[in-house]
């Protein structure tokens, strides 16, 4: 079974902003398979199906992005996970907005979700889908930023995005993330 996790920060006020950008990825996936993502639990909304026939999790952690490792740390246990079968999407200020990188393993980059995850999981063999965002023209508005919503043109670049997230995600749960990296990076 493979787990396809999404970051962001629970709650209607960080709805559609660009450090949410895992949610919504993972709601693209869940319409496209027709997964539910009612299953509510401890700490971390989470659905279950099928992509290509072959099983999977998805799911959006209910804890806050920097909080991230406890909320993978406890779906790896609900679910008897591996690192081999866990993959993370979440966003990047250093990618152009739209530009997708996938990595088997790697560092934080100063991304403080991934850095939770890694911390809490003693390892950095952490799959992941990186999205990229871009960075603000204002220089010290990083925050303000990346809790910034999306504008109208941006949103169809996402909607493309997430098009293209939708096939790197079937090519992974189906031949792998190195056949995945081949094809898309």
């Amino acid at each position: 079974m493979h787990a396809i996790i999404g970051l962001g920060n629970p709650g209607n006020r960080y709805v559609s902003t660009r450090h949410n950008i895992g949610f919504m990825a993972i709601d693209h996936i869940a319409v496209e398979t027709r997964i539910s993502l009612t299953g509510k639990h401890k700490l971390a909304f989470v659905g279950e199906g099928s992509i290509g026939g072959n099983p999977v999790v998805l799911a959006k952690p209910r804890t806050f992005m920097n909080n991230s490792g406890e909320a993978i740390s406890y779906l790896m246990n609900k679910f008897h996970l591996t690192l081999e079968n866990l993959l993370v999407i979440y966003d990047d200020l250093d990618l152009p907005l739209g530009k997708i990188r996938i990595r088997p393993n790697g560092g934080s980059g100063g991304h403080r979700g991934i850095g939770s995850i890694m911390a809490i999981l003693g390892n950095n063999d952490v799959a992941r889908i990186r999205i990229g965002i871009g960075r603000s023209a204002i220089k010290d508005n990083e925050i303000e930023y990346v809790l910034g919503k999306f504008d109208a043109d941006e949103k169809e670049i996402i909607k493309e995005t997430n098009a293209k997230i939708f096939e790197i995600i079937n090519i992974i749960v189906s031949h792998g993330i190195d056949e995945a990296m081949n094809l898309h990076n």
